[in-house]
Protein backbone atom coordinates (compact mmCIF):
# COMPACT_ATOMS: atom_id res chain seq x y z
CA UNK A 1 0.00 0.00 0.00
CA UNK A 2 1.43 3.34 -1.02
CA UNK A 3 -1.60 5.48 -0.15
CA UNK A 4 -0.79 7.67 2.87
CA UNK A 5 -3.17 7.24 5.79
CA UNK A 6 -4.58 10.39 7.39
CA UNK A 7 -5.25 9.98 11.11
CA UNK A 8 -7.13 12.59 13.13
CA UNK A 9 -6.12 12.53 16.80
CA UNK A 10 -2.85 11.73 18.59
CA UNK A 11 -4.35 9.73 21.44
CA UNK A 12 -3.44 6.14 22.18
CA UNK A 13 -5.51 4.66 19.35
CA UNK A 14 -4.29 7.00 16.63
CA UNK A 15 -0.66 6.70 17.66
CA UNK A 16 -0.81 2.91 17.86
CA UNK A 17 -2.26 2.82 14.36
CA UNK A 18 0.49 5.11 13.09
CA UNK A 19 3.15 2.96 14.76
CA UNK A 20 1.85 -0.36 13.37
CA UNK A 21 1.59 1.19 9.90
CA UNK A 22 5.19 2.41 10.25
CA UNK A 23 6.34 -1.08 11.23
CA UNK A 24 4.79 -2.34 7.98
CA UNK A 25 6.23 0.46 5.86
CA UNK A 26 2.92 2.26 5.30
CA UNK A 27 3.11 6.07 5.50
CA UNK A 28 0.74 7.93 7.82
CA UNK A 29 0.27 11.45 9.12
CA UNK A 30 -1.44 12.25 12.41
CA UNK A 31 -3.16 15.61 12.86
CA UNK A 32 -3.62 16.71 16.48
CA UNK A 33 -5.46 19.74 17.87
CA UNK A 34 -3.09 20.19 20.83
CA UNK A 35 -0.15 22.49 20.22
CA UNK A 36 2.51 20.09 21.51
CA UNK A 37 2.94 16.80 23.40
CA UNK A 38 3.15 18.81 26.63
CA UNK A 39 0.08 20.97 26.01
CA UNK A 40 -1.83 19.29 28.86
CA UNK A 41 -1.45 16.52 31.38
CA UNK A 42 -2.49 13.12 30.06
CA UNK A 43 -4.51 11.79 32.97
CA UNK A 44 -3.71 9.15 35.54
CA UNK A 45 -3.00 5.44 35.57
CA UNK A 46 -4.12 2.83 33.07
CA UNK A 47 -4.26 -0.91 33.67
CA UNK A 48 -3.12 -2.46 30.39
CA UNK A 49 -4.76 -5.82 29.81
CA UNK A 50 -3.01 -8.92 28.58
CA UNK A 51 -5.89 -9.84 26.24
CA UNK A 52 -6.01 -6.60 24.23
CA UNK A 53 -3.85 -3.62 25.21
CA UNK A 54 -0.67 -5.64 25.67
CA UNK A 55 -1.31 -7.52 22.43
CA UNK A 56 -1.55 -4.19 20.63
CA UNK A 57 1.78 -3.04 22.04
CA UNK A 58 3.34 -6.35 21.00
CA UNK A 59 2.04 -5.78 17.45
CA UNK A 60 3.63 -2.34 17.60
CA UNK A 61 6.97 -3.82 18.70
CA UNK A 62 6.92 -1.89 21.96
CA UNK A 63 6.61 -4.59 24.64
CA UNK A 64 10.04 -3.94 26.14
CA UNK A 65 9.41 -0.20 26.36
CA UNK A 66 6.03 -0.89 27.94
CA UNK A 67 7.53 -3.17 30.59
CA UNK A 68 10.04 -0.45 31.46
CA UNK A 69 7.24 1.92 32.56
CA UNK A 70 5.14 -0.58 34.53
CA UNK A 71 4.60 0.53 38.13
CA UNK A 72 5.50 -2.47 40.24
CA UNK A 73 3.08 -3.33 43.02
CA UNK A 74 0.28 -1.15 41.72
CA UNK A 75 -2.11 -4.01 40.96
CA UNK A 76 -2.79 -4.17 44.69
CA UNK A 77 -6.42 -3.47 45.50
CA UNK A 78 -8.51 -2.88 48.57
CA UNK A 79 -12.18 -2.25 49.28
CA UNK A 80 -13.20 -0.14 52.27
CA UNK A 81 -16.55 0.50 53.85
CA UNK A 82 -17.63 4.11 54.28
CA UNK A 83 -16.46 4.00 57.90
CA UNK A 84 -12.93 3.13 56.78
CA UNK A 85 -13.08 -0.58 57.65
CA UNK A 86 -10.94 -2.65 55.29
CA UNK A 87 -13.21 -5.34 53.87
CA UNK A 88 -10.96 -6.71 51.15
CA UNK A 89 -7.21 -6.39 50.68
CA UNK A 90 -5.29 -8.06 47.87
CA UNK A 91 -1.58 -7.54 47.42
CA UNK A 92 0.12 -7.38 44.04
CA UNK A 93 1.91 -10.73 43.89
CA UNK A 94 3.19 -10.16 40.37
CA UNK A 95 0.83 -12.66 38.74
CA UNK A 96 -1.85 -10.21 37.60
CA UNK A 97 -2.31 -9.61 33.89
CA UNK A 98 -3.19 -5.92 34.09
CA UNK A 99 -0.15 -3.88 35.11
CA UNK A 100 -0.51 -0.17 35.74
CA UNK A 101 1.28 2.56 33.80
CA UNK A 102 0.96 6.31 33.53
CA UNK A 103 -1.05 7.30 30.49
CA UNK A 104 1.44 10.07 29.70
CA UNK A 105 4.37 7.66 29.79
CA UNK A 106 2.60 5.26 27.46
CA UNK A 107 1.78 8.05 25.04
CA UNK A 108 5.42 9.15 25.10
CA UNK A 109 6.57 5.64 24.13
CA UNK A 110 4.25 5.72 21.14
CA UNK A 111 5.31 9.20 20.09
CA UNK A 112 8.99 8.36 20.36
CA UNK A 113 8.49 5.30 18.16
CA UNK A 114 7.31 7.37 15.18
CA UNK A 115 9.45 9.13 12.58
CA UNK A 116 9.93 12.85 13.13
CA UNK A 117 7.12 14.86 11.59
CA UNK A 118 4.53 12.08 11.70
CA UNK A 119 2.39 14.11 14.13
CA UNK A 120 1.33 17.56 13.00
CA UNK A 121 0.56 19.52 16.16
CA UNK A 122 -1.83 22.47 16.36
CA UNK A 123 -4.20 21.14 13.69
CA UNK A 124 -7.68 21.36 15.16
CA UNK A 125 -10.33 19.92 12.84
CA UNK A 126 -13.35 22.10 12.16
CA UNK A 127 -15.23 19.65 9.96
CA UNK A 128 -15.12 16.91 7.37
CA UNK A 129 -17.05 16.15 4.18
CA UNK A 130 -17.13 13.62 1.40
CA UNK A 131 -15.92 15.04 -1.93
CA UNK A 132 -16.05 11.93 -4.10
CA UNK A 133 -16.06 8.13 -3.99
CA UNK A 134 -13.66 7.21 -1.20
CA UNK A 135 -12.38 10.79 -0.96
CA UNK A 136 -12.88 13.04 2.05
CA UNK A 137 -11.94 16.61 2.84
CA UNK A 138 -10.75 17.73 6.26
CA UNK A 139 -11.06 21.42 7.14
CA UNK A 140 -8.91 22.77 9.96
CA UNK A 141 -9.77 25.61 12.32
CA UNK A 142 -7.11 27.82 10.73
CA UNK A 143 -8.82 27.50 7.33
CA UNK A 144 -6.45 24.92 5.88
CA UNK A 145 -7.80 21.84 4.13
CA UNK A 146 -6.65 18.46 2.88
CA UNK A 147 -8.24 15.73 0.80
CA UNK A 148 -7.42 12.09 1.51
CA UNK A 149 -8.32 8.68 0.22
CA UNK A 150 -8.01 7.01 3.62
CA UNK A 151 -9.23 8.91 6.69
CA UNK A 152 -9.27 7.52 10.23
CA UNK A 153 -11.05 9.27 13.08
CA UNK A 154 -9.13 8.68 16.29
CA UNK A 155 -10.45 11.92 17.72
CA UNK A 156 -12.41 10.75 20.72
CA UNK A 157 -15.88 11.33 22.10
CA UNK A 158 -16.68 14.44 20.06
CA UNK A 159 -15.17 13.16 16.83
CA UNK A 160 -15.37 15.40 13.78
CA UNK A 161 -14.86 12.38 11.53
CA UNK A 162 -17.77 10.33 12.93
CA UNK A 163 -20.50 12.32 11.07
CA UNK A 164 -19.16 10.91 7.78
CA UNK A 165 -20.30 7.50 9.01
CA UNK A 166 -22.97 7.92 11.66
CA UNK A 167 -25.48 10.41 13.02
CA UNK A 168 -24.95 9.12 16.57
CA UNK A 169 -23.88 11.64 19.21
CA UNK A 170 -22.73 11.04 22.79
CA UNK A 171 -25.32 11.17 25.54
CA UNK A 172 -24.76 11.83 29.25
CA UNK A 173 -25.05 8.61 31.26
CA UNK A 174 -26.11 10.20 34.53
CA UNK A 175 -22.78 9.88 36.33
CA UNK A 176 -19.76 12.16 36.66
CA UNK A 177 -16.37 12.04 38.31
CA UNK A 178 -14.81 14.85 40.29
CA UNK A 179 -11.05 14.50 40.07
CA UNK A 180 -8.56 15.48 42.80
CA UNK A 181 -4.90 14.94 43.69
CA UNK A 182 -3.07 14.70 47.02
CA UNK A 183 0.68 15.23 46.78
CA UNK A 184 3.31 14.05 49.30
CA UNK A 185 0.55 11.99 50.83
CA UNK A 186 2.72 9.74 52.99
CA UNK A 187 3.96 12.71 55.00
CA UNK A 188 1.13 15.23 54.65
CA UNK A 189 -1.85 12.85 54.64
CA UNK A 190 -0.62 9.64 56.31
CA UNK A 191 -4.04 8.28 57.29
CA UNK A 192 -5.34 8.63 53.75
CA UNK A 193 -2.15 7.20 52.28
CA UNK A 194 -2.51 4.19 54.58
CA UNK A 195 -6.16 3.76 53.55
CA UNK A 196 -5.30 3.75 49.85
CA UNK A 197 -2.39 1.36 50.28
CA UNK A 198 0.03 0.57 47.49
CA UNK A 199 -2.40 0.32 44.58
CA UNK A 200 -6.10 1.08 44.25
CA UNK A 201 -8.77 1.88 46.81
CA UNK A 202 -12.51 1.51 46.21
CA UNK A 203 -15.12 2.70 48.68
CA UNK A 204 -18.51 2.15 47.03
CA UNK A 205 -22.10 2.96 47.94
CA UNK A 206 -25.26 3.17 45.82
CA UNK A 207 -25.17 6.36 43.76
CA UNK A 208 -21.70 7.41 44.90
CA UNK A 209 -18.17 6.12 45.26
CA UNK A 210 -14.69 7.20 46.23
CA UNK A 211 -11.81 5.52 44.52
CA UNK A 212 -8.16 6.37 44.24
CA UNK A 213 -4.87 5.17 42.82
CA UNK A 214 -1.42 5.56 44.25
CA UNK A 215 0.60 7.00 41.43
CA UNK A 216 4.39 7.31 41.20
CA UNK A 217 5.99 8.36 44.47
CA UNK A 218 3.46 9.33 47.11
CA UNK A 219 0.83 11.00 44.93
CA UNK A 220 -2.78 9.93 45.37
CA UNK A 221 -5.10 10.47 42.40
CA UNK A 222 -8.76 10.30 43.36
CA UNK A 223 -12.04 10.14 41.48
CA UNK A 224 -15.22 10.97 43.32
CA UNK A 225 -18.14 9.38 41.48
CA UNK A 226 -21.68 10.70 41.83
CA UNK A 227 -24.87 9.72 40.06
CA UNK A 228 -26.49 13.11 39.49
CA UNK A 229 -28.07 14.88 36.50
CA UNK A 230 -26.04 17.42 34.55
CA UNK A 231 -28.14 20.20 36.01
CA UNK A 232 -27.02 19.27 39.52
CA UNK A 233 -23.37 19.66 38.58
CA UNK A 234 -24.11 22.79 36.51
CA UNK A 235 -25.36 24.49 39.66
CA UNK A 236 -21.90 24.09 41.24
CA UNK A 237 -19.36 26.81 40.48
CA UNK A 238 -16.21 24.80 39.86
CA UNK A 239 -14.27 28.02 39.36
CA UNK A 240 -14.69 28.47 43.14
CA UNK A 241 -12.60 25.52 44.30
CA UNK A 242 -13.49 25.84 47.98
CA UNK A 243 -17.22 26.04 47.36
CA UNK A 244 -17.18 23.18 44.87
CA UNK A 245 -15.15 21.02 47.23
CA UNK A 246 -17.56 21.68 50.09
CA UNK A 247 -20.57 20.82 47.92
CA UNK A 248 -19.11 17.52 46.75
CA UNK A 249 -17.89 16.62 50.25
CA UNK A 250 -21.40 17.16 51.60
CA UNK A 251 -22.54 14.15 49.59
CA UNK A 252 -20.21 12.00 51.70
CA UNK A 253 -21.20 13.35 55.09
CA UNK A 254 -20.50 10.78 57.78
CA UNK A 255 -17.85 8.89 55.81
CA UNK A 256 -14.47 8.24 57.42
CA UNK A 257 -12.20 11.31 57.39
CA UNK A 258 -9.34 9.38 55.81
CA UNK A 259 -11.67 8.83 52.83
CA UNK A 260 -13.25 12.27 52.64
CA UNK A 261 -9.78 13.81 52.80
CA UNK A 262 -9.45 12.71 49.19
CA UNK A 263 -12.07 15.38 48.51
CA UNK A 264 -11.46 18.05 51.13
CA UNK A 265 -7.64 18.03 51.22
CA UNK A 266 -6.97 18.02 47.50
CA UNK A 267 -3.88 19.92 46.37
CA UNK A 268 -5.50 20.80 43.05
CA UNK A 269 -8.84 22.38 42.27
CA UNK A 270 -11.57 19.75 41.76
CA UNK A 271 -12.18 18.98 38.09
CA UNK A 272 -15.55 17.79 36.79
CA UNK A 273 -15.43 14.82 34.40
CA UNK A 274 -18.95 14.01 33.11
CA UNK A 275 -19.44 10.61 31.47
CA UNK A 276 -20.96 10.18 28.04
CA UNK A 277 -21.71 7.18 25.86
CA UNK A 278 -22.58 6.26 22.31
CA UNK A 279 -25.48 3.86 21.81
CA UNK A 280 -24.70 0.29 22.83
CA UNK A 281 -23.66 -1.67 19.76
CA UNK A 282 -23.01 1.51 17.75
CA UNK A 283 -22.14 0.63 14.16
CA UNK A 284 -22.51 1.99 10.65
CA UNK A 285 -22.69 0.85 7.05
CA UNK A 286 -19.37 0.71 5.21
CA UNK A 287 -18.40 4.08 3.73
CA UNK A 288 -15.43 3.93 1.36
CA UNK A 289 -12.20 5.48 2.55
CA UNK A 290 -13.04 6.26 6.18
CA UNK A 291 -13.32 4.52 9.55
CA UNK A 292 -13.02 5.14 13.31
CA UNK A 293 -11.00 3.81 16.25
CA UNK A 294 -11.36 4.09 20.01
CA UNK A 295 -13.89 6.40 21.64
CA UNK A 296 -14.80 7.89 18.27
CA UNK A 297 -16.28 4.48 17.42
CA UNK A 298 -17.52 3.08 20.74
CA UNK A 299 -17.46 5.65 23.53
CA UNK A 300 -18.58 4.21 26.87
CA UNK A 301 -18.41 5.27 30.53
CA UNK A 302 -15.20 4.32 32.37
CA UNK A 303 -15.12 0.53 32.52
CA UNK A 304 -11.43 -0.31 32.37
CA UNK A 305 -11.59 -1.11 28.67
CA UNK A 306 -11.54 2.25 26.88
CA UNK A 307 -7.79 2.76 26.54
CA UNK A 308 -7.21 -0.94 25.92
CA UNK A 309 -9.79 -1.05 23.14
CA UNK A 310 -8.29 2.08 21.57
CA UNK A 311 -4.83 0.47 21.54
CA UNK A 312 -6.25 -2.74 20.13
CA UNK A 313 -8.34 -0.94 17.49
CA UNK A 314 -5.28 0.93 16.27
CA UNK A 315 -3.18 -2.22 16.07
CA UNK A 316 -5.89 -4.28 14.40
CA UNK A 317 -6.62 -1.61 11.80
CA UNK A 318 -2.93 -1.24 11.04
CA UNK A 319 -2.58 -5.01 10.71
CA UNK A 320 -5.64 -5.22 8.44
CA UNK A 321 -4.26 -2.54 6.11
CA UNK A 322 -0.92 -4.35 5.96
CA UNK A 323 -2.67 -7.68 5.27
CA UNK A 324 -4.70 -6.22 2.38
CA UNK A 325 -2.19 -3.84 0.78
CA UNK A 326 -4.02 -3.73 -2.56
CA UNK A 327 -7.60 -3.59 -1.25
CA UNK A 328 -8.25 -0.86 1.29
CA UNK A 329 -11.97 -1.56 1.38
CA UNK A 330 -11.42 -5.21 2.23
CA UNK A 331 -9.11 -4.11 5.05
CA UNK A 332 -11.62 -1.62 6.45
CA UNK A 333 -14.50 -4.08 6.19
CA UNK A 334 -12.56 -6.79 8.00
CA UNK A 335 -11.44 -4.39 10.72
CA UNK A 336 -14.94 -2.99 11.30
CA UNK A 337 -16.57 -6.42 11.46
CA UNK A 338 -14.21 -7.46 14.25
CA UNK A 339 -14.32 -4.09 16.02
CA UNK A 340 -18.12 -3.98 16.11
CA UNK A 341 -18.17 -7.40 17.72
CA UNK A 342 -15.61 -6.76 20.47
CA UNK A 343 -16.84 -3.27 21.35
CA UNK A 344 -20.41 -4.49 21.82
CA UNK A 345 -19.39 -7.06 24.42
CA UNK A 346 -20.27 -5.96 27.96
CA UNK A 347 -17.26 -5.11 30.09
CA UNK A 348 -16.72 -7.36 33.10
CA UNK A 349 -15.31 -6.08 36.35
CA UNK A 350 -11.62 -6.80 36.79
CA UNK A 351 -10.74 -4.32 39.49
CA UNK A 352 -9.68 -1.55 37.14
CA UNK A 353 -13.00 0.22 36.85
CA UNK A 354 -16.07 1.30 38.71
CA UNK A 355 -19.23 -0.72 38.09
CA UNK A 356 -22.36 1.31 37.43
CA UNK A 357 -22.79 3.27 40.62
CA UNK A 358 -26.57 3.04 40.40
CA UNK A 359 -26.26 -0.75 40.40
CA UNK A 360 -27.49 -2.69 43.39
CA UNK A 361 -24.06 -4.35 43.35
CA UNK A 362 -22.32 -1.07 44.05
CA UNK A 363 -22.00 -1.80 47.73
CA UNK A 364 -18.83 -2.93 49.43
CA UNK A 365 -19.98 -6.54 49.64
CA UNK A 366 -21.39 -6.50 46.12
CA UNK A 367 -18.08 -5.24 44.81
CA UNK A 368 -16.11 -7.88 46.74
CA UNK A 369 -18.39 -10.57 45.31
CA UNK A 370 -17.73 -9.31 41.79
CA UNK A 371 -13.96 -9.34 42.39
CA UNK A 372 -13.88 -12.82 43.89
CA UNK A 373 -16.10 -14.18 41.11
CA UNK A 374 -13.33 -13.19 38.74
CA UNK A 375 -10.70 -14.92 40.84
CA UNK A 376 -8.95 -11.70 41.78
Amino acid sequence: MHMPVTIIGAGLGGLTLARVLHVHGIPATVYEAESSPAARTQGGLLDIHDDNGQLALEEAGLTDQFLDIVLEGHQAMRVLDRDGTVLFDKADDGTGGRPEVHRGALRRILLDSLPAGTVRWGHKVGGTRTVGPGRHEVTFADGGTLVTGLLVGADGAWSRVRPLLSAATPEYVGTSFVETYLFHADTRHPATAKAVGGGMLLAPAPGREIFAHREGGDTLHAYIALSRPREWFAAIDFSDAAAATARIAAEFDGWAPELTALITDGDTAPVLRPHYTLPTGHRWDRVPGVTLVGDAAHLAPPNGEGANLALYDGAELGKALATHPDDVEAALAAYELSMFSRSSEPATFEGGQVPGIDSERNTAQGLIDMITEKGR
